[in-house]
């Protein structure tokens, strides 16, 4: 494995796209590890309503930026007391929706600081009840990544008004608010660190030697012009970070058990299903927007959808959800 140095960049439009740059076009013989840090931002699941999980009137008067991932999951407030890792690998067929194979050595550098880290739940690293990481995961031709946020010293107030975050998951927590449930990894250490030297501790556990020997690749001059293509292409663009929905005319919306929660729009007309937008911070190793046209222009009945929906694997698209209940979300019943 080798570690990928982002020279200290903080716009979270660049960061993402080395991010997807390493994961699509560095040599597919090795593995990667990636940190970053990113100035105030909201970064947003690839499955989810952005203007349904932002605060607008924060974001305008706080100027913070908003832009969409490639990985599922939920979004997140970002600022410079937050530190991102990834892990870029071989999609190996076993590892997705493996949270701990990718959080088990982050969880033990943090222990080795006095922190009482464990992974919880579908993908959140917890210290007791208190979340100090949410974590997500992308896959495409046989390579991905597994990401994740480490909340060392946040500003949790900024967390709070910067997103919406909606009754039904509040309640499937078992919480009051954001304020009480998550927390900055510095409240839990053992002795005072900058968020540098927490990085740099990090790195040499990780990689199991100090920090000055991990080897690391040096992204090149052409690496760089490739990345500021993608981030100007993708991350930099509204119709990516934003989306379009459709105007729908059945609507359903539920969290399932292990999965996450799923929000189906339809629009229907004369009996059919002319288009369809699936969202929600479930996480998904295909993009569900191959789902959505296979459902296009099928007849609004459940035996009709049930025949597009023959033969389709929907655990690559919502890991544990059972087709009976993707048919009810869809036919309201």
């Amino acid at each position: 494995m080798q570690f990928i140095d982002n020279e200290g960049i903080t716009d979270p439009r660049i960061n993402l796209a080395i991010e997807e740059y390493a994961l699509r076009h560095l040599p597919d013989q090795d593995s990667y590890l990636l940190f970053y840090m990113n100035e105030p931002s909201i970064i947003i699941g690839k499955n989810q309503n952005t203007l349904e999980e932002i605060n607008p009137e924060y974001v305008k008067d706080h100027n913070l930026h908003v832009v969409r991932r490639l990985s599922g999951g939920g979004a997140v407030y970002h600022d410079l007391g937050n530190l991102n890792f990834s892990f870029i690998t071989k999609d190996d067929g076993n590892s997705f929706h493996n949270f701990q194979k990718f959080t088990e050595p982050v969880v033990e550098a943090l222990r080795k600081l006095g922190v009482e880290a464990a992974l919880t739940g579908r993908n959140d690293i917890q210290v007791g009840e208190r979340k100090i990481s949410g974590n997500a995961q992308f896959a495409t031709k046989g390579r991905m990544f597994s990401h994740g946020t480490l909340l060392f010293n946040s500003e949790i107030e900024n967390v709070v008004s910067a997103l919406k975050v909606s009754p039904d998951k509040i309640q499937s927590k078992g919480i009051k608010s954001i304020r009480s449930r998550v927390a900055n990894i510095v409240e839990f250490l053992d002795a005072p660190l900058t968020i540098e030297e927490f990085r740099l501790k990090l790195l040499a556990s990780i990689f199991g030697m100090e920090a000055s020997q991990v080897p690391t690749y040096k992204l090149s001059d052409e690496d760089w012009r490739q990345i500021r293509s993608i981030s100007e292409e993708r991350y930099g663009n509204w119709d990516w970070n934003y989306g379009k929905s459709p105007k729908s005319t059945v609507q359903n919306s539920k969290r399932f058990e292990g999965v996450g929660k799923l929000d189906a729009r339809l629009a229907i007309e004369e009996g059919l299903i002319q288009d369809i937008k699936i969202y929600g911070d479930f996480f998904g190793a295909s993009d569900v927007a191959e789902l959505e046209e296979v459902l296009r222009g099928s007849r609004y009945e459940e035996k009709a959808v049930r025949e597009r929906l023959d033969g389709v694997e929907m655990r690559r698209y919502f890991g544990a959800l059972e087709l009976d209940s993707f048919v009810a979300l869809l036919m309201l019943t």
